[in-house]
């Protein structure tokens, strides 16, 4: 394979890496800005400023809204599909040891990709928009690479066992119908059929060979990303070695630091233009092979301009000119912006808030789970509160105790007394057996004891009584107004809330946050599903002088993504984990943990 990507790679190489530099560009600096600009023109007139998890399915079910979206997303179908186009009519020439103009190609790619609007091309959207990003393969999707499930959901499923059997099911089908489809674009485009015929020959065409295919696509994948994390760390150590020589000049530190940042955006560029490249070279030959096992006939593009003329040699070194310029220009940015530091020890002031208590060890929302949160560190304890049907208010996330007591019995149907014979502790463990549901007044007491602040989410069911008062009146009764937060899921319980004492804080608590959520002013902070979080959320959030916390992170990546974005607190059932990342992000980041471990092999 890889002899034989070596021998194409003479013909028409200069032309792919100019055409795919140049697409990444423009999808950067125009197409990405304008479909994002499109998305909130199409919130502006259906009369949105900002989305969030109230508010969504109302959005998405305006039929103008629907409308408008479909339109989107064929035309990021159309943008797309223009990219794997060319790339595999160029491979398809250079297949034929035949040099081709780049005019020609782009000219029927671009015309091929419109075809989309035929109805026997309409399943094309459904392949690029949901099955190669699903699968994360980096083939020729520009704009939407991947498709990131939250993390509380997934940790939803995998607390279900249905769930994860339905999700397992769901993956093994969307892997299935890939790889029947894998070589479906290729019949498209080379053989000018519907995309219906090209599913029907793709299927054909990689009978008894889907495991086998897809170790290679997976592998190639791998090596690829091995191949990048290589050339950046021996960039790193270049640079070290540099630092070394010239380690008397004071501000030589400082400036390598950022000269190590433009090799690795480089290198991320260069990585993004051959990766598409690369892997869709791998499927074509794949596909050139197969035909040959199977004795189809291959129908190669018929091109009918062929040029011997040679391209620019120059090409490579004036389009890495124009990348390095690009991102110095970048980097000059931040730094003039104050946004970029270039000092490697820092300090931040960030909490950690362990949600339901020391959930990870202890049973959910038990006095044991709180207690425990304490002995670790955490900065804020986060529960749930309800009302019984005797306006008692229960420390509970679940509506009904089915999960956690085995008992099926709804909240606002049981009495303080019912409440009282139950063990919420078994299910996690027997050990833990004979633990019951805290009352919110011994919580609040407790906490007021032991100086360990709450995060309280009220969770209605719309059968309360003076629900926020009776919360509100707890807290009131310890004076505990300066050690809380008061949150929902619901906007009009905090609306409620402030109506009722407008000091406490309150904050809004959303799976999903989009546009100028700051408009929702009884929200005094914002409490946000941590892959809806942005850069740009989190600087309009603390710019109105406000605060946003990020649920439920538990992963490593997870909690150092939302140090990078400067979140002020981390919602966790790992609270070890999430302080130990904070401390070491304190004094230190990942180039210098690098650098430190290159230095002792070189003593």
């Amino acid at each position: 394979m890889i002899k034989e990507i070596k021998k194409i790679s003479h013909y028409n190489f200069k032309n792919l890496l100019k055409f795919e530099f140049i697409f990444k560009l423009l999808t950067v600096i125009v197409f990405s800005p304008l479909f994002l600009g499109i998305f909130n023109f199409i919130m502006k007139i259906t009369g949105y400023n900002y989305l969030t998890k109230e508010n969504f399915l109302n959005f998405l079910l305006n039929p103008l809204t629907l409308i408008m979206l479909i339109i989107l997303f064929i035309f990021i179908t159309i943008y797309s599909l223009f990219d794997i186009g060319v790339i595999i009519k160029l491979v398809d020439c250079s297949y034929q040891k035949k040099e081709v103009g780049l005019k020609e190609i782009v000219t029927s790619s671009l015309k091929k990709s419109f075809q989309v609007f035929h109805l026997k091309n309409i399943l094309i959207i459904f392949l690029v928009i949901f099955l190669i990003p699903f699968l994360n393969m980096g083939m020729g999707i520009s704009l939407i690479s991947s498709i990131k499930i939250p993390e509380f959901i997934m940790d939803f499923i995998k607390d279900n066992q249905v769930l994860s059997i339905m999700y397992l099911l769901l993956v093994t089908f969307l892997i299935t119908v890939f790889l029947n489809w894998i070589y479906s674009l290729h019949y498209y485009f080379l053989e000018d059929c519907s995309f219906k015929e090209a599913i029907v020959k793709s299927k054909n065409l990689i009978k008894k060979s889907h495991l086998k295919d897809l170790l290679k696509i997976v592998l190639n994948q791998f090596l690829l990303s091995i191949i990048y994390v290589i050339t950046i760390i021996v960039e790193i150590i270049i640079i070290f070695l540099i630092n070394k020589i010239f380690q008397n000049i004071s501000f030589l530190n400082s400036f390598l630091i950022t000269i190590i940042w433009l090799f690795i955006a480089v290198s991320f560029i260069i990585y993004a233009i051959l990766s598409s490249s690369i892997s869709y070279t791998i499927l074509s030959l794949l596909f050139y092979q197969h035909k040959k096992e199977k004795k189809e006939p291959i129908n190669h593009l018929n091109v009918s301009k062929i040029t011997k003329k040679k391209p620019t040699k120059n090409f490579l070194t004036t389009s890495l000119i124009i990348t390095i310029l690009i991102v110095l220009t970048f980097i000059t940015n931040l730094i003039i912006n104050g946004k970029f530091n270039l000092n490697i020890e820092y300090m931040r002031t960030m909490e950690v808030t362990a949600h339901r208590g020391a959930s990870s060890s202890y049973p959910e929302n038990t006095m044991s789970a709180f207690k425990g949160a304490k002995e670790l560190g955490a900065d804020y304890i986060e529960l749930d509160v309800q009302q019984t049907k005797d306006n008692q208010i229960i420390v509970l996330h679940d509506t009904n105790f089915k999960r956690t007591a085995s008992v099926n019995l709804n909240t606002w149907e049981a009495s303080l007394e019912d409440v009282e014979k139950l063990d919420v502790g078994s299910f996690k463990d027997e050990k833990f057996a004979g633990e019951k549901v805290p009352l919110f007044d011994d919580v609040v007491k407790w906490a007021k004891e032991n100086n360990m602040k709450l995060n309280i989410e009220l969770k209605p069911t719309g059968h309360e009584e003076n629900f926020e008062k009776n919360v509100a009146d707890i807290i009131k009764k310890y004076h505990f107004e300066n050690n809380c937060v008061v949150t929902s899921q619901v906007y009009e319980v905090l609306e409620n809330f402030k109506n009722i004492d407008e000091d406490i804080i309150t904050v809004y608590v959303t799976a999903l946050a989009y546009g100028d959520i700051t408009e929702l002013n009884a929200a005094d902070f914002f409490s946000v599903e941590a892959t809806s979080i942005t850069k740009s959320m989190v600087s309009k959030i603390h710019n109105e002088g406000k605060q946003i916390y990020a649920w439920t992170v538990n992963t490593d990546d997870g909690i150092k993504k939302m140090i990078e974005l400067k979140v002020d607190n981390i919602i966790t059932d790992d609270i070890t984990k999430a302080k130990n990342i904070i401390y070491a992000s304190k004094t230190s980041n990942v180039i210098t943990e690098i650098i430190k471990g290159i230095e002792k092999i070189f003593k």
